[in-house]
């Protein structure tokens, strides 16, 4: 799939709030994918009253091969990049400021540990048809880089199910059945199959396509610019 990455700059909407239906392609085990989400959050928030958003949250692994119990971290970025630990330490204090921006904070330290995930976009399933997916994905996300919590653990994974008014022992029940492996498994495919090859991607109503955990003004613009592309669209989601 060819996507339109790029449009024509245009002045803000005034009028018309324009209906976005937003894919967010992320993976639990992604930093930048949880900057890519605060900033698109604080985009959001300024275009109150030009946009409405309908946020749904799609599988990607990062590492599907990982054992459960993980790897460190550290190791795991400098082996995998080939970097050395000067670099990793530049990167990660770029990557800890440009979360702290967007209101996030990343505690990496050298004994943090990256996991297996896929139990994770199980419950994110799960979680969607409960209507707490965003808040699931938030709490996922700070459980793992804010406070180091294993995110592939079933006992710690319905815990934070329950911090977000999931109900605790229903999510543990989902973990151990194996309960939506094959839909998740399915929408990997999907968005992979459609260009997705690193996160986030960000997929606005099925044909624009924002790539990296931007800062929030590129979000706002990029945003305000499709708004005026579909509200020059005969009969799409546009209300005045």
């Amino acid at each position: 799939m060819t996507w339109g990455v790029s449009i024509s700059c245009f002045p803000p909407v005034d009028q018309a709030v324009t209906a976005l239906k937003i894919d967010f392609v992320s993976d639990v085990a992604c930093p930048w994918c949880a900057v890519g989400l605060f900033s698109l959050k604080e985009a959001l928030r300024r275009l109150d009253g030009v946009v409405t958003a309908d946020l749904t949250f799609r599988p990607f692994e990062l590492n599907p091969e990982l054992p459960a119990a993980g790897v460190n971290h550290h190791q795991h970025i400098a082996d995998k990049f080939g970097m050395t630990l000067e670099q990793l330490k530049s990167s990660s204090q770029v990557l800890q400021g440009r979360a702290a921006d967007v209101g996030f904070t990343i505690n990496s330290t050298a004994g943090s540990r990256i996991y297996n995930t896929f139990d994770a976009h199980r419950l994110l399933h799960w979680a969607k048809a409960k209507g707490r997916q965003q808040e699931l994905k938030q709490a996922l996300l700070r459980a793992n880089f804010t406070d180091n919590r294993d995110v592939s653990d079933t006992g710690e994974l319905a815990a934070i199910a329950a911090s977000v008014g999931l109900d605790g022992g229903e999510a543990r029940e989902v973990l151990r059945s194996g309960l939506h492996a094959d839909e998740v498994r399915e929408e990997e495919k999907l968005w992979m199959s459609r260009g997705i090859h690193a996160v986030p991607g960000i997929v606005i109503n099925g044909k624009w396509l924002i790539s990296g955990g931007q800062p929030p003004d590129y979000f706002e613009q990029a945003m305000r610019d499709i708004a005026k592309a579909l509200e020059a669209e005969p009969g799409t989601g546009s209300a005045k």
